[in-house]
């Protein structure tokens, strides 16, 4: 066995006050020989993880040394709630289109939620301002007051919403603001009601807070938008919360307001029953479609909570900044969460925010650019994917996703890949024969289709229809359509 020692002329055993003497070590030696102790030895055994140790002491001299032993397991069990949770298969199959770019494989990735747009010049400008004029600090958790007196303003022009800035709550994203709501408002037990498709993180969210997730399936022949006569069957004393998206993320659907106007109708006659409001997509919205804040119909402002941001409107998704408005005492219960989770946002996105409403009404002509980019690659993929028979399409009146049903190419054998069997595998076939990256249906609750982001520009879209095209002509429909 041989004697541990410190590095320098004297070290100590730590742990133990009762114990912690010294030993003197000769400077030109580390050999145990050299170290020289000035009273009698005397031996007490100590135990650590995966070691049992001894403590020799010399008076005020003491050396450890250890001896091996059977190492302990050690216990790699995680928590019910982080098992029950599934991964966000949007970043993941994005991660993995990243990895194939960076090692040389010239894929097309059309599956993050991410405009291709530069952050606006006078928010990018608004943020370097910050930087150089010392705005680098803490801010309140709740945000600025400046920020939430802004969003309190564009809340009211832009939406009819009347609140104060002790009900808003500015976040690290508008999915920090949607979990912190759900943490806050939900029991265990509790129903989260939400249509499908929805948004890939809704259900874990409802898991998160020990709730359970009610799903609403929708159809593509009413443009997914969810019955109410469904809704109201499937209320019950547990329903606690209803998430709504519009525009909506995956589909692109947008809720015209007399349908609202008969939700808003269904949840007044349940007590418990809350909203969230996903608004995110507000302003990328095509006429004649129009955006109706749901907090804004009659008897909804108490029980609705709104979420919004800057990442997509805006372009401003590293940014990471949203926000969410609702009545005092449920926005004073996330702020709580907030406070022993993140603390405030960026300070410096924060200033970036303020110049981002600055820029007009509904984002001003910056937005309107991109807006109007967005409906022209809209109107290119629906006129392409039309001309492919086997195929479903309800056009989108929002967003950036086309939400496509190619369930008719399901069944395939294709030599060299395999069965193609649902929407995960297809996505995996283009993957593979057309080096496309598209998102699953099944990650947003409706197997028989699949997920197209058009924020890309017009040009990479054409190459990328231009292979799937090619990569389908292999997958026959097996019966007509």
């Amino acid at each position: 066995m041989a004697a541990t020692t410190a590095s320098s002329s004297s070290c100590s055993l730590q742990g133990s006050s009762r114990i912690g003497s010294r030993l003197n070590i000769h400077s030109d030696s580390l050999n145990p020989k050299s170290i020289s102790f000035s009273s009698n030895l005397h031996s007490l055994s100590l135990k650590s993880s995966g070691s049992k140790r001894h403590l020799y002491s010399y008076g005020k001299g003491s050396v450890v040394i250890a001896q091996s032993m059977d190492r302990v397991e050690v216990d790699i069990s995680l928590s019910p709630r982080v098992n029950s949770i599934k991964p966000s298969k949007t970043v993941a199959i994005t991660d993995q289109a990243t990895a194939l770019v960076q090692a040389g494989v010239p894929v097309i990735r059309l599956a993050a939620g991410e405009p291709d747009f530069d952050t606006p010049a006078p928010i990018a400008k608004a943020g370097k301002n910050a930087i150089r004029e010392g705005h680098t600090r803490y801010t309140p958790n709740a945000g600025t007051m400046e920020l939430r007196s802004t969003i309190c303003h564009k809340l009211k022009e832009e939406n009819g919403l009347s609140y104060t800035p002790d009900q808003i709550l500015v976040s690290n994203g508008a999915k920090q603001s949607i979990v912190q709501a759900v943490l806050a408002v939900c029991s265990p037990g509790d129903e989260v009601l939400i249509p499908a498709p929805y948004w890939v993180s809704y259900p874990e969210m409802a898991r998160m807070a020990d709730a359970t997730p009610v799903i609403l399936p929708t159809s593509i022949s009413e443009d997914f938008l969810v019955d109410p006569k469904l809704l109201e069957s499937k209320l019950s004393e547990k329903s606690r919360l209803l998430i709504l998206c519009s525009p909506s993320n995956p589909t692109g659907s947008v809720y015209p307001r007399k349908l609202l106007e008969e939700i808003a109708e269904i949840v007044a006659t349940h007590p418990r029953l809350l909203v969230i409001s996903d608004e995110i997509y507000e302003h990328i919205i095509y006429a004649p479609a129009t955006h109706t804040s749901f907090a804004s119909l009659p008897g909804m402002w108490d029980r609705t909570l709104t979420v919004n941001g800057f990442s997509k409107a805006f372009a401003m998704t590293g940014w990471r900044l949203g926000y969410i408005a609702g009545p005092k005492h449920f926005v004073s219960a996330c702020n709580k969460i907030q406070s022993q989770f993140t603390s405030g946002a960026s300070s410096i996105s924060q200033k970036a925010a303020v110049a981002a409403l600055g820029l007009g009404y509904a984002g001003g002509e910056a937005v309107a650019t991109m807006v109007k980019a967005f409906r022209e690659r809209r109107d290119f993929l629906v006129r392409s994917f039309g001309e492919i028979d086997g195929v479903k399409i309800s056009e989108p009146r929002g967003a950036f996703y086309l939400f496509i049903d190619l369930s008719s190419y399901y069944g395939v054998e294709v030599d060299g890949f395999g069965t193609v069997n649902d929407s995960e595998s297809l996505c995996r076939y283009l993957l593979d024969k057309a080096q496309v990256a598209l998102v699953p249906g099944d990650a947003f609750g409706d197997d028989t289709c699949i997920r197209i982001s058009y924020a890309a520009s017009l040009s990479t879209l054409q190459a990328a229809v231009g292979r799937i095209k090619k990569a389908l002509v292999t997958l026959k429909p097996p019966v007509p359509v």
